[in-house]
């Protein structure tokens, strides 16, 4: 039988690793935060095609209004002819205060004097103030901590014949995991944190903790099953038998979302590339961290226990 948890120490150096690209990627490209966490204006204008420099763009609303703007390529269905698509260019301008409409109109006539955007096109645009901005960012953390809180109670509570508040809090710490991969991806590859990377956040965990359950069910049966078993050798053969179910139901999930992810970059469609993106790595980090980050603390954490328990009841030297 294969010694999994015997390579435990590999699993949590290639978690280490990641928590340092992490570090060192925050350190060098920061985080971008879209309108929705820090306020601003979004403005979407109807392009004839995708053929425009989205660096030029940025650096002309600069020098129109002074302030900084990521833009982005983005495509949509024409509701009106579904053989049509209709090319967007999205300016994503964050600032203290939500641009007056004499900014706005500054705006669309520099971009008109480099690009072509027809006198007719459709200009659509959104503003968020940043006091809003700052309570989507504390409702997102209130969202995180009640959900994690819950999962500890429920795993606490289901799993209470294998010390179930340990396992619940182990649970959790996979999840913080699986977060920090997710979020690493945000900031190598510079996607901007939105409501996007929320309801990524919040899939993961679920997902994850699904994943995790099940290998903890899978311990308390074997718990009965193997009463002389070490720790070590009871959740090892715990998870090598939940091995195959884990990977495979992996595989059907990365499956389906993949098939997104690449519609996504064909047709160009910016809010779904965003999601399903981080969404892989997630996905792909939540089965590993249920295998090999929650199984192994867990049996550490009970082998630590029952080595304090023997040492206590050892008779002292005299």
């Amino acid at each position: 039988m294969v010694d999994l948890m015997g390579k435990k120490y590999y699993f949590f150096a290639l978690s280490l690793v990641i928590l340092i690209v992490c570090i060192v990627g925050f350190l060098a490209n920061g985080v971008v935060l879209d309108i929705q966490f820090q306020g601003g204006t979004i403005m979407q204008i109807e392009m004839p095609d995708d053929n425009f420099d989205t660096e030029l763009a940025a650096d002309i609303v600069k020098n129109a209004i002074g302030k900084t703007a990521t833009v982005n390529k983005s495509s949509t269905f024409n509701a009106e002819n579904e053989d049509e698509r209709i090319y967007l260019m999205v300016l994503n301008i964050a600032s203290e205060e939500t641009l007056t409409e004499d900014e706005r109109t500054a705006v669309i006539d520099a971009l008109r004097e480099e690009f072509s955007i027809a006198e007719d096109a459709s200009i659509n645009v959104n503003s968020v103030e940043p006091f809003i901005g700052e309570e989507f960012r504390m409702n997102a953390v209130k969202a995180i901590v009640i959900s994690s809180i819950l999962i500890v109670l429920y795993v606490w509570l289901r799993f209470r014949s294998m010390h179930g508040l340990s396992a619940g809090v182990f649970a959790v710490i996979a999840l913080v995991h699986d977060i920090m991969v997710m979020f690493t991806a945000y900031v190598i590859f510079r996607i901007p944190l939105n409501d996007s990377f929320v309801a990524a956040m919040l899939t993961i965990i679920g997902y994850s903790i699904n994943d995790t359950i099940v290998i903890y069910d899978r311990i308390r049966e074997n718990t009965k099953l193997m009463r002389k078993a070490s720790y070590r050798e009871l959740v090892n053969k715990s998870v090598l038998q939940c091995l195959t179910r884990s990977i495979n139901t992996s595989l059907t999930t990365l499956t389906a979302v993949l098939t997104l992810l690449v519609f996504a970059v064909i047709y160009n469609i910016q809010s779904i590339r965003e999601f399903t993106m981080p969404l892989v790595v997630g996905l792909i980090s939540g089965v590993y961290s249920t295998l090999f980050i929650a199984s192994p603390l867990y049996m550490m954490w009970q082998e630590r226990k029952l080595n304090r328990k023997a040492a206590a009841q050892k008779p002292a030297k005299t």
